[in-house]
């Protein structure tokens, strides 16, 4: 019997000497949602064990961020205000403005990404201007004003401007806009395989962006559509996107893995809301071991080529790499 145990640990042992992929917790980026006002932490329900923070309590969220080790996170704002040209994005006084310069002075070390979208903001809820007359999305008309918030939020202290729009050409027009700003040094991680996907209900819940009439099909990708993804990536690349992200994650493995091994940038993946929310679904109904399904996707997603892993299970992840 003692020689059978030792025969497992070494067994164990040379397991992981020869294990190809590995989760760590510096590949992980916890999103988290800011929502204007004082004194809120309201959890989002299709989402357990993720809240909106208000900046004032955001510390009981960050602190647990620097205790686990992740070196960033990525912020989405909630306004009290909404308007058709969604104003509050581009507001150098705005929830997410606010909350970047709050965290860079409180936590320097914090690495801070800010998404770069309309949807949030608007009325609507469209990731860009609508023409009233016919409900279509103004593509050309909405780079300016992504141009213009993330200029704001590079003000702010933000770190990485992370564009989810959708928006054709968005990614060059925001690089110029930061040149001419000063801000040559502010990467930009680029939503650019975003599929059009079930799996984001519940993050609209979360950050309040459902669309208030149609779908985003026009501007998000096709799920049919792979080699299309390759395209979107290297317009991306060529306009100046320094890191390139496929999202979501799990349904998408192929196209993380296509776009590793045929862009020499860091890919990034996104396990979004739904990816989350059925796992959690599922082990609180006892149907699933939370932890090995959870390390297994995170797993999976950098066997297929991931660099970094934005995902809401990080502080979960980071708890069991530690144990």
């Amino acid at each position: 019997m003692k020689n059978r145990l030792r025969r497992l640990r070494v067994n164990e042992a040379m397991r992981s000497l020869v294990r190809e992929n590995s989760v760590r917790i510096e590949d992980l980026i916890y999103p988290v949602f800011i929502i204007e006002g004082t004194n809120i932490k309201n959890p989002v329900n299709s989402m357990p064990g993720i809240y909106q923070y208000s900046i004032d309590r955001l510390s009981e969220e960050l602190d647990r961020v620097m205790e686990s080790g992740i070196p960033g996170v990525l912020l989405f704002g909630i306004p009290e205000h909404k308007d058709e040209r969604g104003s509050g994005a581009y507001n150098e006084k705005g929830v997410v403005q606010e909350a970047v310069s709050y965290i860079k002075k409180e936590y320097p070390q914090l690495l801070v990404i800010a998404d770069v979208c309309l949807c949030e903001y608007t009325s609507h809820g469209h990731c860009g201007l609508i023409d009233a007359s016919c409900g279509k999305v103004l593509n050309d008309e909405t780079l300016p004003l992504l141009a213009q918030m993330s200029v704001s939020l590079a003000k702010a202290g933000a770190d990485i401007i992370a564009p989810s729009d959708m928006m054709d050409g968005r990614v060059g027009y925001i690089r110029n806009a930061l040149d001419e700003a000063g801000f040559q040094d502010i990467a930009i991680m680029a939503y650019s395989a975003k599929f059009a996907s079930a799996y984001y209900s519940p993050f609209r819940d979360a950050a309040h962006s459902a669309p208030g009439f149609g779908d985003r099909k026009t501007y998000q990708m096709d799920p049919a559509n792979g080699r299309e993804a390759m395209r979107e990536i290297a317009a991306d690349i060529e306009e100046g996107a320094d890191m390139i992200m496929v999202k979501p994650a799990l349904a998408y493995l192929d196209v993380i893995k296509e776009a590793s091994g045929r862009f020499d940038l860091p890919v990034v993946t996104y396990n979004v809301s739904g990816e989350y929310s059925l796992v959690k679904a599922a082990a609180a109904a006892g149907y699933i071991d939370e932890k090995r399904i959870v390390m297994e996707n995170m797993t999976a997603m950098k066997r297929a080529g991931a660099k970094i892993i934005i995902t809401y299970h990080a502080l979960d992840v980071a708890g069991w790499l530690k144990e």
